[in-house]
């Protein structure tokens, strides 16, 4: 099994890249470049790497790099920059999360390919009519007029639930929704949720990357946890005892 993993460079997409071959599993990634990635990760005889922007490849070359994975894994975002979060591409997101979907489907996949897609817990499940305050609705209206990222990740997300939809016989999804991600080195217990259980402005909890890459592979790698998950946007929190 081969999983595509695009943003694979970042602080997130790196540790499941690691994960995911420390299981076994093949996997192919697209990074601009390949300098965030540790040594022993470049050199492991199951890593392929393409060396590009995603937005930059050719309709055919996107799907001549999914034609034979099983699944594929955005965890793309925007740097922390004001060119990140302001500059060109504001779509990054969504329109990688479309072009790959449109790549997939153009295989024709006999069995469905798993997608999954990194979000946010600040992006709400509009499939669940997710209940939130007043001041939380004031605050996101706030953040979709001056933060083009956050839009980008509403709009990521809808471009599974209502393009590709919950019965597709080519395409998969889970969108998983961590809450302010922390750093930490080893994996430790978390919780999932189908809605966040606090507010991500007001009363937000904690996620360390190295989970959401733990929870990603489970996903990924153990069916059971697939079809628990399928169709669905889970909040991931570190477990308070953690």
């Amino acid at each position: 099994m081969t999983t595509l993993i695009v943003g694979a460079s970042g602080a997130t997409g790196r540790l499941l890249v690691e994960q995911l071959l420390n299981r076994g599993e093949r996997v192919k990634i697209i990074v601009r470049s390949e300098t965030n990635l540790p040594t022993s990760i470049q050199q492991h005889q199951n890593l392929s790497i393409i060396q590009a922007s995603v937005l930059d490849l050719s309709d055919a070359e996107l799907t001549q790099h999914v034609e034979d994975c099983s699944a594929v894994v955005s965890c793309l975002g925007h740097t922390l920059s004001f060119k990140g979060i302001y500059g060109q591409p504001r779509r990054l997101v969504t329109d990688a999360t479309r072009r790959l979907c449109q790549s997939i489907k153009t295989t024709k996949p006999t069995t469905p390919v798993k997608f999954v897609l990194m979000n946010t817990t600040g992006n709400g499940n509009r499939d669940l009519s997710e209940k939130i305050s007043f001041a939380q609705k004031g605050v996101m209206l706030l953040l979709r007029l001056l933060l083009p990222p956050h839009v980008d990740n509403e709009q990521a997300a809808d471009v599974l639930r209502t393009e590709v939809g919950q019965v597709n016989s080519e395409i998969e999804w889970v969108v998983v929704r961590p809450d302010g991600l922390t750093n930490e080195d080893d994996v430790t217990d978390y919780e999932l949720h189908p809605s966040p259980i606090r507010s991500a402005i007001f009363d937000a909890g904690t996620t360390s990357r190295i989970n959401v890459a733990h929870f990603m592979t489970e996903l990924i790698t153990v069916q059971d946890k697939w079809d628990e998950w399928k169709g669905r946007m889970p909040v991931i929190y570190n477990s308070e005892q953690s």
